[in-house]
């Protein structure tokens, strides 16, 4: 019995801490203007936007929203 509980201790583990992971991935959108050509604008794993590759320090939430303030068009985001 102890070697079952051992092994649903680990595989609980195994299951939480990957689960837990920080995502180092990053989502894009694509955004355009009737001023600029499209340009992506990317959220990266510490929540600041990048436009094409640049990061900007902005929080990706506040870069978006001033960015459709100014009247671009961000996929609907």
């Amino acid at each position: 019995m102890n070697k079952y509980r051992l092994l649903f201790f680990v595989f609980s583990i195994t299951i939480l801490l990957n689960s837990c992971k920080k995502d180092d991935g990053r989502s894009c959108v694509s955004c355009s203007s009737s001023q600029t050509q499209t340009f992506e604008v990317c959220e990266e794993s510490d929540g600041t936007a990048s436009v094409n590759g640049q990061n900007t320090g902005t929080s990706y939430g506040v870069y978006i929203t001033d960015l459709e303030a100014a009247g671009t068009d961000c996929g609907g985001q």
